[in-house]
């Protein structure tokens, strides 16, 4: 079974497959004055629980398009409920429902505005301006009167569907300015648009409205489902399937690989990580300096041979690979804090192409496989699975080739001519892989971005990864998102600081919960 489901709490879509969905419905019978009357009933008993942001009335900026007529809808409801209701339109209606909308709030004594509506308006403001598909600019008055409006009234603002100038499928701006929405309001499924990076100072708290979108409607959808994953999937989250008598071995086996002179830290959170992560057995190859150490903080990890680093700082890490048995080892993470070598990747991981488990590579090793004549196609050789977890500067290194579209496109792009899992870094993480299904992570706390949060993440990508390995369990896409969703969540729920070795602390309490 898929996880998460594929339902309409987790997909995300883009412009065309909504546009899609919604001519499939409408086909089926269903009048559009019925869905648009739906749709505004539903916001508007959004908007009256939150009684205290309607204590000024609201004004609705009323667009051309149905998205107009689902704000005259939602500030009809409104209005028989007592709310004050303004309403303004400043490019003329061309869908004739919503003119109809329109004439009928004015034949129920709704105040015009007539001129520009003053910025610092007390009023709660509802963007219905354009919605789901735009492509253009704002007009100059529009953007020049939101980017007032968010000066003089900031969080007095929410948007239907879309915010006004705000690309649905990327999330970037169309123009100079949007609308800034405290919330928006997103009809029967989630724009991918609302959640990518760059919408996310834009868009606010998004709220799927369901107007009781039918469930067969998604089967029809051809396309591997983009979903999202939050906080409430941890409930169903697939954990290895461990027998209640395996032994340490068979709890999957981990050799890290990590650290250096000049980053000594990232060898011990990484293997904070995989510790929190309930490995069996963990070994690690250590600069001397972290190596000598160990036993201190560590004393259940397994120290292979310590390894030295080279004038400069960096790892010298090759002869860790050389002295290993791969086969007794489930998963191999190369990478954090090695720090800067180069014309050394294709001698020193020639044993990981014939590894069958699991390759996990992170920060430096994919900078030094970046500066390799065939950079990413070395996956290709490669006979067992790799997930991959770079930020945007190190994908962009090793992806020259997949540096058009959305974060989510690209990799998309990356993991289909790859062959390997990739976990794109960002507020809203992209994980994809090679069969074409993605998930994106969502109500992340920004905590996360710190110096060693990523090191915390590997380590618990490699243990993790170890352990699904070890129970024949998938190691696909889905099982890197569930890393990424733990990590992401024991930063959230951390209460005692924003610092990796607590956050590793409150990761390692976190898995022992799902694993129960």
């Amino acid at each position: 079974m898929p996880w998460p489901a594929v339902d309409a709490d987790h997909l995300l879509v883009r412009s065309d497959q909504m546009l899609e969905l919604e001519q499939q419905w409408l086909a089926s019978g269903l009048p559009v004055a019925a869905l648009m009357e739906t749709v505004g009933q539903r916001m508007a008993e959004w908007c009256l629980q939150r009684p205290a942001r309607l204590a000024h009335g609201v004004l609705v900026l009323v667009g051309p398009g149905h998205n107009g007529g689902d704000g005259l809808v939602l500030g009809r409801k409104l209005l028989e409920r007592g709310i004050t209701v303004r309403v303004w339109a400043p490019l003329p209606l061309r869908q004739s429902l919503t003119r109809d909308h329109w004439r009928h709030l004015l034949w129920l004594g709704v105040s015009v505005q007539e001129s520009e509506p003053d910025p610092a308006d007390p009023a709660l403001w509802i963007d219905a301006l354009f919605g789901l598909g735009q492509t253009r600019p704002l007009p100059d008055p529009v953007a020049h009167l939101l980017q007032q409006r968010q000066l003089c009234a900031p969080g007095q603002l929410i948007s239907l569907d879309c915010p006004a100038g705000l690309d649905s499928d990327s999330g970037a701006p169309l123009g100079a300015a949007v609308a800034v929405a405290s919330d928006t309001l997103t009809v029967a499924f989630i724009k991918q648009g609302l959640v990518q990076d760059a919408a996310l100072p834009l868009a606010g708290s998004v709220h799927r409205i369901d107007p009781g979108v039918p469930p067969g409607l998604m089967a029809s959808l051809v396309s591997p489902p983009v979903l999202q994953v939050g906080g409430r999937d941890l409930e169903t989250l697939p954990v290895p399937a461990e027998s209640s008598t395996a032994m340490k071995y068979e709890r999957g086996r981990l050799l890290l690989i990590a650290g250096s002179d000049a980053y000594r830290g990232a060898a011990h959170l990484a293997l904070r990580g995989a510790l929190a992560s309930g490995a069996g057995s963990v070994r690690a190859a250590l600069p001397r300096a972290v190596d000598q150490q160990l036993w201190q903080w560590a004393p259940e990890v397994i120290s292979e041979p310590a390894l030295e680093s080279d004038g400069h700082g960096s790892l010298l890490w090759g002869p860790a690979l050389e002295r290993s048995d791969l086969n007794r080892l489930d998963a191999v993470l190369v990478g954090p804090g090695l720090g800067s070598l180069e014309g050394v990747w294709r001698g020193w991981a020639e044993p990981l192409l014939a590894f069958p488990g699991l390759l996990v590579l992170d920060a430096d090793a994919l900078n030094q496989l970046s500066g390799e004549v065939e950079g990413w196609r070395w996956f290709l050789k490669r006979r067992g699975p790799t997930w991959i977890t770079p930020h945007p500067q190190e994908f962009a290194r090793l992806f020259p080739c997949c540096d058009q579209g959305t974060p989510l496109e690209r990799a998309v792009a990356a993991a289909e001519r790859s062959g390997v899992v990739v976990l794109r870094k960002g507020a809203h993480s992209v994980i994809a892989d090679p069969s074409g299904s993605v998930h994106q992570l969502v109500g992340t706390d920004r905590q996360v971005a710190r110096t060693g949060l990523g090191d915390l993440l590997a380590g618990l990508a490699g243990g993790w990864g170890a352990r699904l390995q070890a129970a024949a369990g998938p190691v696909d896409g889905a099982a890197l998102a569930a890393v990424g969703l733990m990590h992401a969540q024991a930063a959230g729920r951390c209460s005692r600081g924003s610092g990796a070795l607590v956050i590793a602390d409150e990761l390692a309490q976190l898995v022992r919960s799902v694993t129960k």
